[in-house]
C-alpha cells in the first residue's frame, strides 16, 4: 500500500526521463533495454487502437515514479537503471499498447500535483488506491498489499502490533498511508498515557536508517518492500518482520480522471496481461505473487 499516500507537495524533482528499466536514449550513451522489448512496436501491439491519437503519434507515456521503493521500482547497481515489479509491468503493458513507457524519478508526495499539472501522464508507483485520492485522480488497480512493521533484527523492544509503539518512537515515509496509520496511533497512545513518536522523511531509507541505528524502534511500510529490506538488508542481518499485515488494499495506476480513454485502455492492457499469464510471471520474478489481482478494475479501493 504505497500506501504511500504520500502527500500532495508543490515542488517536485524530477529526474530525466529513465526509460523503463533504463534511460534509454538514441545516442546509446545510457545502459538501456532493447527498445522493441521496452515499447513494444504499434504493428505488434494488440490493444493500440485503444489509446488516444495524440499518445500513439507520441509513442510515449511518461509515467511518474519515486524510485526508492524496492522491490517495486529502484535503482540498479548502476544508479540509473529502473528496475522492479512496476517497471517490469511497465514493459508488459507497453508490450500490449504498442508506446513506450518513460519512468521518471520524483518525490512520492508531488506525484499526484505533478500529474495534475501534466508534467507525468501516469502514475506507477505503489500508490494505494484510496476514497480520498479518488477525488483527484483515478486509479486502475493491479495489486493488493498491506502495511508491514519492520523492526531491528532480534526484535529487541518485542514489538508485534501497533499498540506496542506506544511510549516509543517509529519512522516512516512522509505522506504516505503508513503515516496515516501512524497518527491514529498516536491518539490511541496519547489516550493510554504513553506518548508516540513519529518521525516522518521523504524517503523511506532514510526511515530504516533511524530504525538500524536505534533511533526508532519500528519502520511501518508496504508488505513486499518490508519483506524485501528483511531479506536483502546487511544480508538479512539489518531488519525482521513482525506482526501480521494491517488494512491491506489496492494500488493503482493513477490517471487524470479526464483521461477516460487511456484509463480504459490501461486497464484493458492489464486484463489480457492477466489472462495471457504475463502479469502472473512478472510477479513471481519478485516473489510476490501473494499480492496478484485477477481483475483489473477501476478505483476498486474502499
Amino acid at each position: 500500500m504505497r500506501t504511500r499516500t504520500r502527500r500532495f507537495l508543490p515542488t517536485i524533482a524530477l529526474a530525466a526521463g529513465l526509460v523503463l528499466s533504463g534511460c534509454g536514449s538514441s545516442d546509446g550513451d545510457s545502459p538501456a533495454v532493447d527498445e522493441r522489448r521496452a515499447s513494444g512496436s504499434a504493428a505488434g501491439a494488440p490493444l493500440a487502437a485503444e489509446l488516444p491519437q495524440a499518445i500513439r503519434d507520441a509513442g510515449v507515456l511518461k509515467v511518474g515514479s519515486d524510485v526508492a521503493y524496492a522491490p517495486v521500482e529502484f535503482f540498479d547497481t548502476d544508479g540509473k537503471t529502473v528496475i522492479g515489479i512496476d517497471p517490469d509491468l511497465g514493459k508488459a503493458l507497453a508490450s500490449q499498447l504498442g508506446v513506450k513507457l518513460e519512468f521518471q524519478n520524483a518525490t512520492f508526495d508531488g506525484l499526484i500535483t505533478s500529474l495534475g499539472s501534466k508534467r507525468i501522464d501516469l502514475i506507477m508507483s505503489a500508490m494505494s488506491d484510496t476514497p480520498e485520492r479518488q477525488k483527484q485522480i483515478d486509479f486502475v488497480d493491479y495489486f493488493t498489499a498491506g502495511t508491514s512493521i519492520l523492526v531491528k533484527k532480534g526484535n529487541p523492544e518485542g514489538i508485534k502490533t501497533l499498540d506496542d509503539f506506544c511510549g516509543k518512537t517509529v519512522a516512516l515515509q512522509r505522506g504516505t498511508t503508513q503515516e496515516d496509520v501512524a497518527k491514529a496511533q498516536q491518539a490511541k497512545c496519547k489516550t493510554a498515557g504513553k506518548e508516540l513518536k513519529v518521525l516522518a522523511f521523504d524517503r523511506d531509507t532514510e526511515a530504516l536508517l533511524q530504525v538500524k541505528q536505534g533511533r526508532a524502534v519500528a519502520d511501518m511500510n508496504d508488505f513486499p518492500v518490508a519483506a524485501y529490506n528483511a531479506k536483502t538488508s546487511g544480508g538479512g542481518n539489518d531488519f525482521e518482520v513482525v506482526g501480521e499485515q494491517i488494512e491491506a488494499g489496492p494500488y493503482g495506476i493513477g490517471v487524470r480522471k479526464e483521461d477516460t480513454q487511456l484509463r480504459d485502455a490501461l486497464q484493458k492492457a492489464l486484463q489480457a496481461l492477466i489472462a495471457n499469464g504475463d502479469y502472473g510471471k512478472v510477479l513471481e520474478k519478485w516473489n510476490v505473487a501473494q499480492g496478484a489481482v485477477t481483475t483489473a478494475t477501476v478505483n476498486g479501493g474502499k
